[in-house]
């Protein structure tokens, strides 16, 4: 569409002496028709689309499509969405800095200008994910564990610095800040936007894509914001759009109010509950009804941040007073305020009371019927009720899963609906004996259910007031009881930000969760990555010698297998004070809402409702939050502390590859790379690299926690020199390519059907019939040029979007994934590096196909692929020959055009040199 088949819908707005250019909604509405019913993030998606207007990328028909949207709820238009910035974390923001120094290496080999490789949309960077629990318990593992962060990163940090100084558009905050999604909340999110353009300062809506699936914890301030690959953000910060369907939106409505005792984390956790019931994948979940006027800006992100735990693309808060008084308490100025009160309401953004938008399917919440929940073992939409942990535990002991007995046929069903457990990466809870421990001095018994973490942690509940506040009281109130944290659980406290130490120390509660071990150990992500630390020796081997079957109970987001800590079968999400009261009481096999979590000084049991804070105490501490603090804490964000201004860093426009190097190396993926791209051609007999069930997670594909030396990424660090103490974790090597393949389906719990009995990332290596390590098994296939292909079940990628999910599998090389159902991200991050994701069609999967591992795959049909296309798959055995017609999950146009030029930054790289 040109500018000059729309009526003109450039109008001004005048804020507080400043005169804002803004492409008007209403205006629109008057050519297109009316849209006072659109769902507030699909006006901001009609906004974007407006304001890029132009004869290539957005035509006519893709404005009308949105407003057409609402005679059904339902749109199969693709549209291209250009947003206003990019937010990363260090875990993915290394490669993705990598890759634009490798992109700058390439361009120089073509014989171009580097330099002309840059962000062309702002882009920050937070270093949030590599501080680790090595200290805990005491009043200097903060610094501790600080110091010993900047060691082991000193590499990848001072690469960080490099890309600081050498591209344009390109912040980094510093460690032991915050973690990316709080600081984006309390700081960096806008709600509306402004910008200098052509002599003139134009307001739009704030909107992001961000490198981790928790992104969406920006859509509590009103601001439209998901997580992506880390490939599709590079390709958006690079000027490309990102290339989606016009989305369906699902209307949650919230009435009523909370009750006496109960905490946003008890809310968030119902609410994943619900909608992972109801099937919200790939979808919009929008937040509207009149429950939201006393739902706090803090509880809205707790719920928005959990959007990937119920499956959606974002969970969005329209703007409203809360809104404005957040941002108001948060210390943004006046100004700005001001501007996005006038914008949303002139652009019809503004929640009014009783709105009722147009929604493709709705569910509705009273907030007076949620009660006390924790979600486990393993799944974050698994809720289990405080009074129904303990029977829960049992049965699970007694081989139930998630404290059901589904039908044999059933179990390990698992579908974008909820559904029952996964059997693909099924875990074991039988009953084991306690073990006798001897530590510190002291003697006790480890039994099944112990608590053995602790974590108050992630960005989740960290960033929320009222659930801080209340562990915080509830310390207090333990402590007057006499009660003691019991000596095998391992705490820690790791806010989100700065200014959460601040607002405990103003509440007085940071001595009382001091005294309870709760002390701080950084500023990061902590044990919800998977970074808890390790175990105090005599812990862990009472686990290993008993298989004691023993739990995490941590305030986050994630509790998926092997995720926490390898020896931790159960995790737990639970709130902040429930964190505290598990860390008392020791052991989940308790009914905390009956039974007491311990004794007092005179022999009297103490419950949890004993020592439970009112919720007027709670409110009266959280008024001790003040404005000063978020002025104070963020005034020098970016500033780092002396260790980290100390850092040396090359002046150089293309990066400096030290071969030595086990944290940053140059990746093979433009190896060869031409002006022009090669052909494709089709898949013939490709073995198979391994065989996988329903919800293999982005954890089991790319782990991001510990490296074990025995693996072929430990044996690969050893041959360098460095010892297992200094491994460090996978996600903070996502620098080094040669590390990441070897840790390529390499988590301890992943399951590959090939092998009978076999947990971890093993296979068979067909032709020799050997078991090997799949990275082993693949490198034998790459010398005699066999292609290899993966098999899976339903929702394959679910989880944290890892770029080198996708890129391990690609270097591994696979050429294709045949997979019963997809996860959004992962998918497109497949095609973002040149690997086609096929579906098997309705009916069929690889049990009702008989799959070994030991057939041999063809597809036929990839050079003449179209969006949504099929593709023929021959299956070849000894049994003989079978055909599918396999649907190509390549949904879009801009997606195939990606895998035609091999990935998205070869395609993008092309585009910026003027190549094909």
């Amino acid at each position: 569409m040109s500018r000059d088949e729309m009526p003109d819908t450039q109008q001004t707005l005048a804020v507080g002496g400043s005169t804002y250019h803004y492409y008007s909604l209403p205006q629109a509405a008057a050519a297109l028709g009316n849209i006072d019913r659109l769902p507030k993030t699909l006006k901001i998606l009609l906004e974007n689309q407006l304001r890029f207007a132009d004869d290539e990328s957005v035509a006519r028909e893709d404005l009308q499509a949105l407003v057409d949207w609402q005679q059904g709820g339902r749109s199969s238009r693709e549209i291209g969405y250009r947003p206003a910035r990019v937010l990363m974390q260090d875990f993915t923001g290394v490669p993705g800095v990598v890759d634009l120094a490798s992109m700058r290496a390439a361009v120089q080999k073509l014989g171009e200008d580097p330099s002309r490789i840059n962000p062309l949309s702002p882009v920050d960077l937070v270093i949030d994910h590599s501080v680790m629990v090595d200290k805990f318990g005491n009043p200097t593992a903060f610094k501790d564990n600080v110091a010993i962060e900047m060691e082991r990163n000193r590499e990848r940090y001072e690469f960080l610095r490099w890309g600081q100084q050498a591209f344009d558009n390109f912040r980094v905050v510093p460690p032991g800040t915050g973690i990316c999604h709080q600081v984006n909340l309390e700081y960096l999110g806008r709600t509306v936007w402004s910008k200098e353009e052509d002599g003139k300062t134009f307001a739009y809506p704030d909107t992001l894509v961000g490198t981790d699936s928790h992104t969406t914890m920006i859509n509590g301030l009103g601001v439209l914001g998901w997580g992506v690959g880390g490939i599709e953000a590079e390709a958006a910060m690079l000027g490309q759009p990102v290339s989606m369907l016009i989305p369906e939106v699902v209307g949650f409505k919230l009435t009523g109010k909370l009750k006496e005792g109960i905490t946003a984390t008890d809310l968030v956790l119902t609410v994943t509950q619900m909608l992972r019931s109801r099937g919200v994948v790939g979808k919009f979940v929008e937040f509207y009804g009149d429950g939201l006027a006393d739902l706090p800006l803090a509880d809205r992100a707790t719920i928005a941040n959990m959007a990937p735990e119920y499956g959606a693309t974002c969970g969005f808060f329209p703007v409203d007073d809360e809104t404005l008084a957040y941002l108001r308490l948060t210390g943004r100025d006046d100004a700005q305020i001001a501007l996005v009160e006038a914008y949303s309401k002139a652009q019809g953004l503004w929640r009014e009371p009783g709105d009722e938008p147009i929604f493709s399917d709705t569910l509705h919440l009273d907030l007076g019927d949620v009660e006390a929940s924790l979600a486990g073992p393993k799944r974050p939409q698994d809720r289990v009720a405080l009074k129904d942990m303990k029977t829960t535990f049992e049965k699970l002991m007694a081989g139930e899963e998630n404290g059901k007995a589904p039908p044999s046929e059933e179990r390990g069903r698992l579908n974008s609906e909820g559904g029952q457990t996964a059997v693909g990466v099924h875990e074991s809870y039988e009953h084991h004996d306690s073990q006798d421990v001897e530590m510190d001095g002291e003697r006790f018994m480890l039994n099944p259910g112990a608590v053995v973490i602790a974590a108050i942690t992630s960005c989740t509940n960290t960033s929320n007031p009222s659930v801080m506040m209340a562990a915080g009281l509830l310390a207090r109130n333990a402590l007057a009881k006499g009660l003691k944290t019991k000596p095998w659980v391992k705490t820690s406290l790791a806010p989100g930000s700065k200014v959460v130490t601040e607002y405990l120390e103003a509440g007085g509660v940071n001595e009382d969760l001091d005294a309870l071990g709760f002390n701080l150990v950084g500023y990061g992500c902590t044990t919800c990555i998977g970074n808890s630390g390790p175990l105090p020796p005599p812990i862990e081997k009472a686990i290993e010698d008993g298989d004691l079957t023993v739990a995490s109970v941590l305030s986050g987001n994630r509790n998926f297998e092997g995720r926490i800590h390898p020896l931790v079968k159960t995790n737990w999400l639970a709130s902040p004070p429930l964190v505290v009261a598990y860390a008392l009481a020791g052991n989940v096999r308790l009914d905390l809402s009956r039974d007491p979590l311990g004794e007092d000084r005179d022999g009297n049991p103490v419950y949890l409702h004993d020592i439970w804070p009112s919720q007027a105490d709670i409110a009266s501490a959280v008024e001790k939050v003040k404005t000063e603090m978020f002025r104070k804490e963020y005034a020098e964000v970016f500033e780092g502390d002396e260790t980290w201004k100390a850092l040396q860093v090359p002046q150089s426009q293309v990066y400096e590859w030290s071969p030595s190097s086990t944290y940053i190396q140059h990746p093979p993926f433009f190896e060869g790379m031409g002006r022009d791209p090669d052909p494709i051609e089709d898949v013939r007999d490709a073995h198979i690299l391994a065989l996988l069930g329903d919800s293999v997670t982005t954890d089991h594909i790319s782990p991001a926690g510990s490296i074990k030396p025995d693996s072929p990424a430990g044996r690969y660090l050893q041959e360098r020199g460095i010892k297992p103490v200094d491994f460090n974790s996978y996600g903070s090597r996502r620098g080094n390519h040669e590390v990441m393949m070897r840790g390529t389906f390499a988590n301890v719990r992943i399951r590959n059907e090939m092998l009978d009995g076999v947990v971890g990332g093993e296979t068979r290596h067909v032709p020799s019939g050997e078991q090997m390590a799949i990275y082993d098994a693949a490198m034998k296939y790459q010398e005699k040029g066999t292609p290899l292909v993966v098999i899976a079940g339903k929702e394959y990628g679910t989880g944290s979007s890892r770029d080198w999910a996708a890129k391990g599998t690609r270097l591994l090389g696979v050429r294709a994934v045949l997979a019963e159902s997809y996860e959004r991200i992962h998918r497109s991050n497949l095609i973002g590096m040149g690997v086609v994701p096929l579906q098997f069609p309705e009916g069929e999967d690889r049990k009702s196909l008989g799959l070994t591992g030991d057939e041999t795959i063809s597809i036929e049909g990839l050079a003449d692929l179209t969006p949504g296309g099929k593709v023929t798959v021959t299956i070849k055995s000894d049994k003989g020959e079978k055909r599918i017609e396999a649907l190509c999950r390549i949904d879009t146009a801009n997606e195939l055009e990606y895998y035609r030029h091999g990935g998205i930054l070869h395609y993008v790289l092309r585009r910026m040199i003027g190549a094909a």
